[in-house]
């Protein structure tokens, strides 16, 4: 009886010594819950910035798993005290850029593809789309770098400072990206205005 007391007893202590202590979660655990935050708040963000900087509607599903696998992949080193926004969007433009360099004889479509929201009344859903259409036609008159500085800044509303940090440029040529980018963004708005008759 005594023995078999001790036996049970000293298997409670060894299988406690053993487990680690509730509420804590091992590095491992840690990031796969990390991730796991990341890729839900930022899905619809990555698929839209995507989108913006030109990948065609077959590509963004591809596209945009190969930004989380970076992320998976790079999520150590990010520094957590900065935006991520900025950070993905690094991560989405690189890609975009590979990928537009690997097909540059193919079509821009200009059709509105968006991750599945709630769904919206019909009067808002058409002046939308057809806003997103807007923004997408000015956005396809750009380059892919004065594109990345215009979304991030005057879309995502990030500072310069963040715009250089994320592109990994000086921030010089991020204000002359932009400035440059504006410029040509609205003459494409305006130029589609006039196509459809408006003033």
């Amino acid at each position: 009886m005594i023995k078999t007391t001790l036996l049970t007893q000293s298997k409670t202590v060894t299988s406690e010594e053993q487990a680690p202590p509730l509420g804590e979660r091992d590095d491992h655990t840690q990031e796969a819950a990390d991730f796991d935050e990341i890729y839900r708040a930022e899905f619809p963000y990555v698929w839209r910035t995507l989108r913006r900087l030109g990948v065609p509607a077959a590509d963004l599903e591809d596209l945009a798993h190969d930004v989380f696998v970076v992320v998976h992949r790079r999520l150590d080193d990010y520094d957590s005290r900065r935006a991520v926004r900025p950070w993905l969007f690094g991560i989405a433009y690189r890609l975009a850029s590979d990928d537009r360099r690997r097909a540059r004889n193919r079509e821009i479509p200009t059709d509105s593809i968006d991750p599945p929201a709630p769904n919206p009344g019909a009067d808002a859903l058409m002046e939308s789309d057809e806003q997103r259409r807007l923004v997408l036609f000015g956005l396809e008159a750009l380059s892919l770098e004065q594109r990345a500085a215009v979304i991030l800044v005057d879309i995502d509303g990030e500072s310069p400072n963040d715009v250089a940090g994320a592109l990994d440029i000086p921030l010089p040529t991020v204000y002359s990206r932009l400035r440059v980018g504006r410029q040509k963004f609205a003459a494409a708005i305006r130029r589609a205005t006039l196509r459809r008759g408006e003033t």
